[in-house]
């Protein structure tokens, strides 16, 4: 899709992703290997209760659902910026699922935009996880 087609308050749906445990665990132990994740025992005694999964992993469990969405196909040109918040935590075999919203545009050139997309993400029980505004660069249409 064109940067010229694109209007703020589009918005597609993000298909679920399960958080399953083990991906959790070994994600954890590469990237982010700190007790609150890796540590079942350790866990337990922590506020939460449970292991919880690395914020990075939770989004790039919903971004990988969104990439399917394929929002923009051949048009889009490049990633410029993301900013995630994570607002509750996420536990082994939650299911997140979400939506994905144009929040902004702005014309840089005659040949490329720069669109604003907001990801609001939730469990399976409707509450929010987490947030990410995130900007694409996207081609404007061909002068004829």
């Amino acid at each position: 899709m064109y940067f010229d087609d694109i209007q703020i308050g589009m918005s597609t749906e993000i298909a679920p992703a399960v958080i399953e445990k083990e991906k959790m665990i070994a994600f954890a132990r590469l990237y982010d290997n700190i007790p609150l994740h890796t540590d079942e025992e350790y866990a337990k005694k922590s506020p939460f209760g449970a292991l919880i999964a690395p914020g990075v992993m939770s989004f790039m469990s919903v971004w990988a659902k969104y990439l399917e969405v394929d929002f923009f196909g051949e048009e889009l040109l490049a990633g410029k910026s993301t900013k995630i918040e994570w607002i509750k935590p996420v536990f082994a075999n939650d299911v997140l699922h979400g939506v994905a919203t144009v929040t902004n545009l702005f014309k840089r050139s005659e040949r490329n935009g720069l669109v604003e997309i907001t990801i609001h993400a939730y469990n399976q029980n409707g509450e929010e996880v987490l947030s990410n505004v995130t900007e694409a660069i996207v081609k404007c249409k061909p002068r004829v």
